[in-house]
């Protein structure tokens, strides 16, 4: 049996969610059934009209319950956030047991390791337990035994010119 692809988007640009829903939408037209699971935006794309749309072939989840993003809670609520969001890599662990979608993506999991809320063992043992899943984890810094698991990293970047008179 063929393991699934990881595909990783990583880098400080704007633009890496975005390109993990553009894959989603083209695997959701080709009939496959995609979960996406959000960390670290408090409501982030929940309740968004056009993600609602396409539903039942896109699937989203975010288990945090705060309306503000990870970075700018209280220490106390970041620990209650914390729950939250191994609830949501349960989720996760579930949706790769059951094969429940084909692809799966970890938007801003590499986050959660940055901010020491799982370990890069806890994430790779996530992504070997992915069978024919396709799986794309998003986020800004990645560490070298997460990268070497990928079939492909993405690295985008913000780079401003300089106007020369």
């Amino acid at each position: 049996m063929a393991k699934g692809l990881v595909t990783i988007f990583t880098g400080d640009g704007r633009g890496k969610t975005s390109a993990a829903i553009g894959r989603a939408v083209q695997a959701a037209d080709e009939g496959k059934r995609v979960v996406i699971i959000q960390f670290l935006k408090g409501k982030g794309l929940r309740g968004s009209e056009f993600v609602s749309r396409l539903e039942p072939e896109i699937k989203l989840f975010c288990f945090e319950k705060s309306d503000d993003s990870f970075s700018n809670l209280s220490e106390e609520q970041q620990k209650e956030e914390s729950i939250n969001i191994r609830n949501g890599l349960n989720f996760a662990k579930k949706v790769l047991a059951t094969g429940e979608c084909d692809l799966l993506i970890l938007d801003e999991v590499l986050g959660l390791v940055e901010n020491e809320i799982i370990t890069s063992e806890e994430l790779l043992n996530l992504i070997e337990a992915r069978e024919e899943t396709d799986i794309i984890l998003t986020g800004i810094m990645l560490k070298d035994e997460i990268c070497f698991k990928a079939d492909e990293v993405s690295k985008i970047e913000t780079i401003k010119f300089k106007v020369w008179d």
